[in-house]
């Protein structure tokens, strides 16, 4: 029996849908989005839109410089940040994010994340996993591939899963949707014409190699209408025909599939609406403006203030219908220059989470979408005599989640009195793995997927929901 956990929304008949769902069958392919949304509407329970918007903290975040401060350590573990109440009694987080301070009744934070393979890209906190998993049949896909699987539908105007990342179609490509294949991808838009960003070396050098067009083009082109469109695909398909009948690999009816939602998101046009920010609505735009003089330059590789937009975007797709949005902020990786970088970027980070927070919970989306902050590890506790920054550190690492029914206003574990390693209750990566996909309504306990082998893959290996927050 499938048994949903969490806060009960009754409908006019009094049948609550934690009830309703009681009643369903779980089979080896989970619960469908599809097959929830049927079933409410027979029995008259109001629709639902669960998303998940991933933040990801580009470098590693120093968790002694944000949410684990240690006021009574040395000073070349302390740094120079002064701690700060939040509206959690006797939890402070750093002065640089008075924003979060005040809503902290609605995050949970987490300050003793374990787990991290130390791999110095976003793939672990995309996907759960460390990237030779499965590496030899594809390799393990992002959790927004899995949802798009588990949850998409080829006639969806928008795709399962966008990628904003980097901001760079292509470059830093940790979102991949591995053995799922490519019809289970995300979408990356090109949004670097609308956040100054400069590139690393490394991907300079990646944009270089792709050519000049490797943008994915959100129109139809000039002189294709939607119809043309559609007859283009019937024909490509009739073609196509004798080639599906004899493929046995399903790799042909994954592409019809992909063709199908590509479509879709041309036609439609609900995908470009939702990138257009000028589409919203001044006072919205407004809230999501940080006005800080300091900030209006970015420094090193990292953001500026224009940057607090990228949530917006997120929750524009979100509302567009998206169910999986990923999002970077740049800059954290900290060898050198740690306090005027985290001066750059904790001011960003801060005005754009508390302001998403605040604006999903007054458009009564809060407890539909949730969110998670996080990077690949966290950062040393001793500050290095190099150049004042603080290196690589996989031992222990921050995490903050918000939104998707959780318990807010909680602090979970904490680290030793030099911030080294977790004393109390360590979280691992993928707990917060399993917390998000329970909170979408898939049960990581009972889920498969089949990999191209035809073997069954468990979509989270290791892991529970974490209690403290379901």
């Amino acid at each position: 029996m499938l048994a949903i956990q969490g806060r009960a929304v009754r409908n006019c008949s009094g049948v609550s849908r934690r009830e309703f769902l009681r009643a369903g069958a779980l089979g080896a392919a989970g619960f469908s989005l599809a097959d929830l949304l049927a079933a409410e509407a027979r029995a008259g329970i109001r629709s639902s839109h669960k998303a998940v918007i991933n933040v990801h903290l580009d470098g590693g975040p120093p968790h002694l410089d944000m949410i684990d401060l240690k006021p009574d350590a040395p000073l070349q573990v302390r740094g120079e940040f002064k701690p700060i109440p939040t509206a959690i009694p006797g939890f402070s987080i750093c002065e640089l994010m008075p924003r979060l301070a005040q809503s902290a009744g609605k995050v949970a934070f987490i300050r003793s994340l374990v787990g991290s393979e130390g791999a110095h890209n976003a793939f672990q906190v995309q996907s759960g996993y460390d990237e030779k998993s499965l590496a030899a049949i594809g390799g393990r896909p992002a959790m927004g591939s899995v949802i798009a699987k588990l949850q998409g539908s080829p006639s969806d105007p928008v795709p399962p899963f966008v990628d904003l990342m980097q901001g760079r179609p292509l470059v830093r490509n940790s979102a991949r949707p591995g053995f799922l294949g490519r019809a289970y991808g995300p979408l990356r838009p090109d949004i670097s014409s609308m956040f100054s960003r400069t590139l690393e070396p490394g991907m300079e050098n990646e944009l270089k190699a792709l050519g000049a067009d490797h943008a994915t083009k959100l129109t139809l082109p000039v002189g294709l209408t939607p119809a043309r469109l559609h007859d283009r695909v019937a024909l490509q398909s009739s073609l196509d025909q004798f080639k599906r009948a004899m493929d046995s690999t399903g790799a042909m009816e994954s592409m019809d599939a992909f063709t199908r939602q590509a479509v879709e998101i041309l036609t439609s046009g609900k995908l470009a609406e939702a990138l257009d920010l000028s589409r919203e609505d001044p006072r919205s735009l407004a809230r999501y403006t940080l006005d800080d003089p300091n900030l209006q330059t970015a420094i090193g590789h990292g953001e500026s203030a224009e940057s607090v937009k990228k949530f917006l975007l997120a929750r524009r797709l979100v509302q567009a219908g998206v169910r999986c949005v990923s999002l970077s902020l740049s800059d954290y990786d900290t060898h050198s220059n740690n306090f005027p970088r985290m001066r750059q970027a904790l001011p960003v980070l801060d005005h754009g989470l508390a302001t998403l927070i605040d604006d999903l919970d007054e458009r009564g989306m809060l407890d539909d979408v949730s969110i998670v902050v996080w990077g690949e590890f966290g950062r040393t506790p001793m500050i290095n005599a190099k150049g004042g920054g603080r290196d690589h550190w996989p031992r222990v690492a921050p995490a903050m989640l918000a939104g998707g029914g959780i318990r807010g206003g909680q602090v979970i574990g904490s680290t030793d009195r030099l911030g080294g390693s977790a004393a109390s209750r360590p979280v691992h990566v993928q707990e917060v793995f399993a917390t998000l996909y329970h909170n979408l309504g898939i049960d990581t306990a009972t889920t498969y997927l089949t990999d191209p082998t035809n073997r069954p893959q468990h979509i989270i290996d290791c892991g529970v929901p974490i209690r403290e927050l379901i």
